[in-house]
Parts: C-alpha cells; sequence; structure tokens
C-alpha cells in the first residue's frame, strides 16, 4: 500500500509497510507492548510534549491530512504516511487527530536517596483516574509514581491521554509495595495512607515530614490490608455534604497538594 505525498522541506515521508501497520496495531494491547517494549501514543499534544521531554522517538506517524495540520511539530523529522482507515484502527478516540508515535519503554530505576515527594498507587484500575493521578503528581512537585501489583497498564492509551505528557516528566514504575515500603522507610519516607480507619487523621491535622510517600488505593476497596499494615500514618477527607466519599483521582489530588504545600 503506497501513498503518495507532496514533501515537506527538510522533512523525510515515507509510505508505512503492512508489517509495521500491523505492529502499530499490536501495540494497542498491553500483552504485544511489553514484548515489544514500546508503546504508542496519539495526538498533537502529547507527539509534541515527547519531542520537547528529548525522548526517542522510534516512529512518528501521521495522515496527510495531519502532516498538514501538524506541520509545525513535524517539520524537519522522518515521518511514516497512512490512510485515515489505519489512523481510526490504531486509534482508541472516537474522532483522531491522524497523528501518533511509537515510543520505546524506558529502563528506569529511582534513587529514593535522592527524593523527598513519591505517590504511591496500590491496585487502581480505572485508566483515567490513574493518568489523572500521575498529572496532578507531576504538577504537585512529586518526583516519582510507584505502581503497585493491579494497577491498571501505565501505557494504557486511556492512561497515556489523561496523564496529558506527565509521564515524560518523572520515573514511574511497577514495584511489590510489601517490598517497596520497607526499603523507602529505611532510607527516611514516613509513609501516608489515604484510608479512613481508627488511625486516621483529617488531612488538614497531619504535617508533612521532609521525606514522604502518599498512598492511595483501589477505587472499591481501597488499600488492600497488607498494605495498611505497613503504613506509619493513614489520613482522610472529612465530608462534608452527603457524598459519602470522593473519587479516587480528586481525593489523591487533594492530599497531594495538601502533602507538597
Amino acid at each position: 500500500m503506497v501513498f503518495f505525498v507532496k514533501k515537506k522541506v527538510g522533512t523525510m515521508l515515507t509510505p508505512a509497510s503492512n508489517k509495521q501497520m500491523k505492529e502499530w496495531r499490536k501495540l494497542t494491547r498491553k500483552k504485544y507492548r511489553h514484548q515489544f517494549n514500546r508503546y504508542l501514543i496519539e495526538g498533537d499534544h502529547l507527539v509534541e510534549e515527547a519531542i520537547r521531554s528529548g525522548l526517542a522517538i522510534h516512529e512518528l506517524i501521521a495522515t496527510e491530512e495531519a502532516l498538514e495540520r501538524y506541520e509545525a511539530t513535524l517539520q524537519g523529522r522522518d515521518v511514516y504516511i497512512i490512510s485515515k482507515q489505519v489512523a481510526e484502527d490504531i486509534s482508541d478516540t472516537v474522532t483522531n487527530q491522524g497523528i501518533f508515535a511509537t515510543i520505546d519503554m524506558p529502563d528506569l530505576q529511582i534513587e529514593l536517596a535522592d527524593m523527598t515527594q513519591i505517590l504511591v498507587l496500590d491496585a487502581v484500575q480505572d485508566p483515567g483516574n490513574v493518568g489523572t493521578l500521575i498529572r496532578t503528581a507531576d504538577a504537585a512537585g512529586f518526583q516519582a509514581v510507584i505502581l503497585g501489583q493491579g494497577t491498571v497498564d501505565l501505557y494504557n492509551s486511556k492512561v497515556l491521554r489523561s496523564a496529558q505528557g506527565s509521564h515524560f516528566h518523572m520515573p514511574i514504575i511497577e514495584a511489590d509495595l510489601q517490598q517497596w515500603i520497607p526499603q523507602a522507610q529505611a532510607v527516611g519516607f514516613d509513609i501516608f495512607g489515604s484510608c479512613l480507619d481508627e488511625r486516621a487523621k483529617p488531612f488538614k491535622e497531619v504535617t508533612s515530614p521532609s521525606k514522604f510517600a502518599l498512598i492511595v488505593g483501589n477505587e472499591g476497596n481501597g488499600i488492600s490490608a497488607d498494605v495498611l499494615a505497613q503504613t506509619d500514618h493513614n489520613l482522610y477527607i472529612p465530608m462534608k455534604g452527603q457524598a459519602e466519599s470522593l473519587n479516587v483521582a480528586i481525593a489523591g489530588s487533594i492530599l497531594m497538594f495538601h502533602l507538597a504545600s
């Protein structure tokens, strides 16, 4: 399948091969993302943010229409050209922008001794919640995010869209929380759990120490009992109205900005 396009000055345009298009379709599934150690992003904002962050982009992909519309983003770069149909096949949105990129998954390490504020997610399953929490952690000045067992895949397209590029700005790793928490405590971290139990205090009564990690839990079940048993302090947000609780992304955002202040 070949597409003839007008070449932009300084831009190398190449028709995408059938093999590439099959691989891009596979990247919409977690199994293949981890098999290829690569993930797909879509939309001008994410692609532009990836370029601005200095990431080693594996492939830039665009329709002819997107090539015209996002010329400023794509100018001077090698671009693989696809049809509108292929764009629809690899997109997770109803109306896609026709611009994509593939990026190799980074091999990240976290140096706990160099950090002071970390967000920890314990089995948070909704992609929108995870993306929003990552974005808020970035905005609040947190330096890393830890994804505990049962948390949705970081490279899920809905997570990436909700995070709006914040995953480019700080290390985000998966970890066994029962092993990670003692490691953090050993280098001076206080571990806070977002939980309403007999140990919990209203969040405004809590003063953050110099080094801390905040754990937020699963949407329905909260923080698991095994993880909760390892926290140093627990805190909660008092409800003034008739709502019983807040969405985990909203609650986590409030607590992050409070502890970071």
